[in-house]
Order: structure tokens, then C-alpha cells, then sequence
């Protein structure tokens, strides 16, 4: 806690993506950008040292295994904005980071659909073991048609189903990650020419509905064993489903009114599964437009929306929700659009933005303004400390331009934010997860692991007496 307001320190992560267009399309384009560079590694090594030297938490990589939903009858317009395609691998990144880094947290997405779970969880302790316990995974189960269909699937597994599949995919990595070996099996004993203890390594034989894993884990335990567990999803099943499993929860709030809503009901659920409701962190994407002035904030949120693309924005949006446009212009209203799916989700939106007849661009404008917060650095921590007050941990701070955005905060807001206590001025010591809990009130020290409350502890030690 500050001891100047009584706060708790807001955990401050970057919101990033390996490719050119991520959130705010368009900005690629302005002079200053550099995410056009996305396939040049010094970019996101430079990005991450710069973070590190800030003190930020994490860097946080979105991804995506697909195309979204067709834009005006075909997905040329994603490809002419750079909107996520091309797009890396982030996990590939990760050992890279990893390597120009001592303490900034690095967390990737990857969607159960993309990969098995033993494959998953091979890579994932490797990359724990390589930065010392840094690891985050972003757990999805991805929203997009095309990329269901780009695993074999006829197309979009139904949304429930998609939870039910990841209940599963969880379960067989927890228990490789957690179960599969004991402390101490790993020995390294030279003199004794034992380089680990078979008896303390075990299979887990695991057999399920879409699943069959005899084991055990290729990989020794990690300094995490488990990487941080983020989750992103506010559906009822993705709440129920961050309830049981995640420790931290990423989200476009949107209002101070929703993020209190979500804040506040997952945390009930996890307590109703048997959790503490500090085992979870909650981290809202904003972005943020810092001026040292008023004035110079609205001139720089001026230039940054000359740039800005609503066709991209709207390709994004309304293509993540299986909405197509046909060959509307951006300023249809709303309510004149003919679709042929999706009717209650285009009135949902209708509903959501002010001004009782709203045309496409004001739908895109309006959800690319409710994430940002622009004005002097004493009014953005004004806003935040509300945000704070609303449930929320922690930002995942959104770009419109790397690096510029970043230093933008880096210079222009953080120095506000540690004369308030709400900044980390030094990092402290451990693992990525003793880093993110470490200032939560009555939470034991850790050793960097996962607690006991949480649902993969109940593997450890459950297959010591199962046949060899």
C-alpha cells in the first residue's frame, strides 16, 4: 500500500501483437509507428528492455490462429489495414525476450484449438525454465470460424462446447505440469552417476474425451511449474471458467459500471470454488493519450485519429462477431443494416452508443474511444485510481504507436503515478507470480507456485502409487 494514498500499486502490462495492425487500426501508418517493423526481432527486444527499465509487470502478446469474419463479403480488408495478418508466432519471441530481460513478465495466447496439450505444455515449461520463472499463458479458445477451420474443424465450435473443451485441456496440462514429477526427482549426481530418480517421476495415464496422454512430462518442474494463468473471457462461461482456473483476468471493461460488474462476480464465483477472492488480478485495456497540458493532450489525440481507420475498425469489430456489413457505408445508420445473422448482437451494440441513431462510424469511434483516456498526467491517475476503485489490478496498456505510446506513458504518466505509490519503482524478487501477488494483503509468501486453492494443486503427489 502507498503509504501517500492508501493504494495498492496498479500492475502495468503492454498490450502487444506480432504483427502490424492490433487494436487501433490505422495508426501503423503515422510517422512515428514502428509496428510495421513486426517481423524484426530488435523491435520487441528493444520494446521489452525499454519496459524492463520502467519497471512495467508484463508484456502481454495477443494472437489469433485465423482470419476474422468476412468484411463487405471477403477478408481483403484485413489484409489491405495489416489487421492481424500477417501475424507471428509470439511463443517463438518469447526465449528472444527472455534473453535481453532479468524481471519483466513475458505472457502469450494460445488457444486449446491449436495445439495438443502435451506439446503445449512441453514448450510452456521450457520457456519457464529459460527466463527463470517469467511465464504467463493467456488461455482462449478462439472465437473465429476460420481458425476452427484451420484445424480440421467443419467450423465454429458452439461457444459452451468451446469451454468444455478447454475444462480438458487444462486438466491434462496441470496434471503433466504439476503431477508428473516431484521435487527432487532431478538430481544431476555426477559422483553418484544418477541423473534423476525414477521412482519420482510418474505417468499420468490420463484418458479422456478428447484426450489420451500416458506420460510423464519431458520437462523437469519449472520455477513456476505452472505458468501465471490469464484468462480473457466475460461470457457467463468464460467467467465461470476464470473463476475456476485463471489468476489473472484481461478484459475491455469498457465502463467503470461493466468492470465493477465483472470484478465482482468472478471474484464470487471463485470463492464459491473454494478460492480466495485475491487469488485473482484483474487488468483492464486502455490506452492512453498523456499531454502536459489539456490542450497538448487534445492536439496529440487530433493527430492520432487522423490516422485512425474506421474501415479497420470496423472490419475488426463486426468480423469478430460473424457480422458482415454487405456494401454499406460507414455512415448507414444502424438500424437500416440488413444482415442475416447476428441481429441481436448489432442491437446490443446499437444500444451501447450514445446518440439514439448511430451510424457505423460512430459505433467504431465509440468503441475505440470507451479504451482510452486522454488528458494531462494528474487527470489520467484521477481516472485510474476510479478504475482501481472499480475492481481493477492492473492495465494492459493498448498502442497506437510502438514504441511511442509507451514512452509516452513511461515520460509522461508514470512519474505521477510513483509521486502517488500507484508505480513499482523497483522490481521485487521471484518468479513472475510471487511478482504479481506480492503486495496482496494476508497472501502467504510464496515459492513461486501455484497456491492450494487453486484446482491443479490436487495433482501433486496423485500419481506416485499408479504402475510404472
Amino acid at each position: 500500500m502507498s503509504a501517500a494514498t492508501g493504494r495498492p500499486r496498479l500492475l502495468l502490462s503492454a498490450f502487444v501483437m506480432a504483427t502490424t495492425s492490433h487494436i487501433l487500426e490505422g495508426q501503423w501508418r503515422h510517422p512515428d509507428a514502428q509496428q510495421h517493423r513486426f517481423d524484426e526481432l530488435s523491435l520487441w527486444t528493444d520494446l521489452a528492455q525499454q519496459l524492463e527499465e520502467a519497471r512495467f509487470d508484463a508484456m502481454f502478446f495477443a494472437d489469433v490462429v485465423g482470419l476474422y469474419g468476412n468484411y463487405r463479403g471477403s477478408w481483403d480488408t484485413f489484409v489491405t489495414e495489416g489487421l492481424q495478418i500477417p501475424s507471428h508466432d509470439p511463443s517463438v519471441m518469447i526465449s528472444a525476450l527472455g534473453a535481453v530481460t532479468e524481471h519483466l513478465g513475458l505472457a502469450w495466447t494460445s488457444s486449446v484449438i491449436q495445439e495438443h496439450p502435451f506439446t503445449f505444455a512441453r514448450r510452456a515449461s521450457t520457456l519457464d525454465h529459460l527466463t527463470k520463472g517469467r511465464i504467463g499463458w493467456n488461455i482462449v479458445t478462439s472465437a473465429l470460424e476460420n481458425s476452427h477451420r484451420n484445424f480440421g474443424m467443419p467450423g465454429l465450435t458452439p461457444h459452451d462446447d468451446r469451454y468444455k473443451w478447454a475444462d480438458e485441456y487444462v486438466d491434462v496440462v496441470y496434471r503433466l505440469w504439476e503431477g508428473s514429477w516431484d521435487d527432487g526427482a532431478l538430481l544431476r549426481d555426477k559422483a553418484g552417476s544418477r541423473h534423476a530418480d525414477p521412482s519420482r517421476i510418474h505417468k499420468i495415464r490420463y484418458r479422456g474425451e478428447r484426450y489420451s496422454v500416458e506420460g510423464p512430462h519431458l520437462v523437469a518442474p519449472s520455477p513456476q511449474r505452472t505458468p501465471v494463468l490469464f484468462q480473457a473471457g466475460t461470457s457467463p462461461a468464460g467467467m465461470a471458467f476464470a473463476a475456476r482456473n485463471a489468476e489473472a483476468v484481461f478484459m475491455f471493461a469498457g465502463s467503470l459500471g461493466n468492470a465493477e460488474k465483472v470484478t465482482t462476480t468472478v471474484r464470487r464465483l471463485a470463492v464459491q470454488h473454494g478460492r480466495a477472492a485475491s487469488d485473482l488480478r484483474f487488468f483492464a485495456g486502455l490506452s492512453f493519450v498523456v499531454g502536459s497540458t489539456e490542450d497538448e493532450a487534445r492536439r496529440r489525440k487530433a493527430d492520432y485519429d487522423s490516422y485512425m481507420s474506421p474501415e479497420g475498425l470496423a472490419a475488426h469489430m463486426l468480423g469478430g462477431m460473424g457480422v458482415d456489413l454487405g456494401d454499406a457505408p460507414l455512415d448507414t445508420p444502424l438500424k437500416d443494416l440488413e444482415v442475416e445473422g447476428g441481429r441481436g448482437v448489432l442491437q446490443a451494440i446499437i444500444d451501447s452508443v450514445p446518440g439514439g441513431n448511430p451510424t457505423i462510424e460512430d459505433m467504431v469511434r465509440y468503441r475505440a474511444e470507451r479504451m482510452r483516456l486522454v488528458g494531462t498526467p494528474e487527470q489520467i491517475a484521477d481516472e485510474l485510481e476510479r478504475w482501481q476503485d472499480a475492481g481493477i489490478d492492473g492495465i494492459n496498456i493498448i498502442n497506437h504507436v510502438i514504441p511511442g505510446s509507451y514512452t509516452e506513458v513511461i515520460d509522461g504518466l508514470l512519474p505521477e503515478l510513483r509521486k502517488r505509490g500507484l508505480a513499482q519503482t523497483d522490481y521485487r524478487a521471484g518468479t513472475f507470480r510471487e511478482k504479481l501477488f506480492a503486495d496482496v494483503p494476508g497472501r502467504p509468501p510464496g515459492d513461486g507456485r501455484l497456491d492450494a486453492r487453486h484446482p491443479a494443486a490436487v495433482h501433486r503427489g496423485a500419481f506416485r502409487d499408479t504402475a510404472r
